[in-house]
Formats: structure tokens, sequence, C-alpha cells
């Protein structure tokens, strides 16, 4: 059963997913210090256990309305090259693995194909796998 592993989690009720391998913890909203000029969709920085970390909107990233943030946000927290990042989401489902994983399309809707792995086929639908790296390094431009 050598099947990875994925978060799955939810934005604008779409299904994502992240490599399990990436995520240093899931927290729950706290307090986000906001921090002038910078890109519309990084929300600022928390403070999470004595260390700096910068958070960013995927509903922002993806130009999706803002909304509240609710009882079921959650900050996403990976491991980036030697940065950790904190990415907002609406939800967090659970772990799952998939059973196959195709291409991503060029587009997903109006999101640029390059922000995705693929596309994890599972027994209740399909769920965009992100890659990090051209999310996060798209950021630091």
């Amino acid at each position: 059963m050598g099947q990875e592993q994925y978060i799955e989690f939810v934005i604008e009720e779409e299904q994502y997913a992240i490599h399990i391998q990436d995520i240093h913890e899931i927290i729950k909203i706290q307090d986000i210090t906001q921090i002038p000029s910078v890109t519309s969709y990084v929300e600022g920085v928390i403070n999470l256990r004595g260390k700096i970390v910068p958070v960013i909107s995927l509903r922002k990233f993806f130009g999706l309305v803002d909304k509240e943030y609710s009882r079921t946000t959650r900050i996403i927290v990976v491991h980036h090259q030697e940065d950790t990042v904190g990415i907002i989401v609406d939800r967090v489902n659970k772990v799952t693995t998939f059973s196959d994983i195709q291409a991503p399309p060029e587009r997903i809707g109006s999101i640029d194909g390059t922000y995705f792995v693929g596309i994890g086929v599972t027994n209740i639908g399909l769920v965009a796998i992100l890659k990090l790296n051209e999310i996060l390094l798209h950021e630091q431009e």
C-alpha cells in the first residue's frame, strides 16, 4: 500500500490537497498582524511559538471573494525551502490517498494550471493537488 498521503481541504466548496510531507502542522485561525505594502493575498504574520510566520490566503491568491473567518477556518503551516509559511483555508477535511492522479489541465476555472501537480481521483470526486513551490515562489516575487 505505498500510496502517498495528502491533506484534503476546501476553499469556496472546491476540494484541494497538499502532500502531507510538506505540512508542519494545522492550527486554528489566530490573530494575524498585518504588514503594510505586501501583495494582496499576504494576510500578514503570526507568532507561532516564538517564530514569526508569514500567512497567505489561498482564497485571495486564486482571486476569490474574501469572506469572514469561521470556526472551521484553519492555517496549514508548511515548510518551503528554508521557510515556514501559513496558508489560510476554509476547512480541512481529512488525510487522503488517491487511486489515480491525472495531469492538470492548462486552466482550472480561472486559475492557471501551473499551480497544480495534478488532479487526484477519489471515490467521491476530483481533488486539485497544489504545487506549493509555484504558489510560494510566486509569493516571493
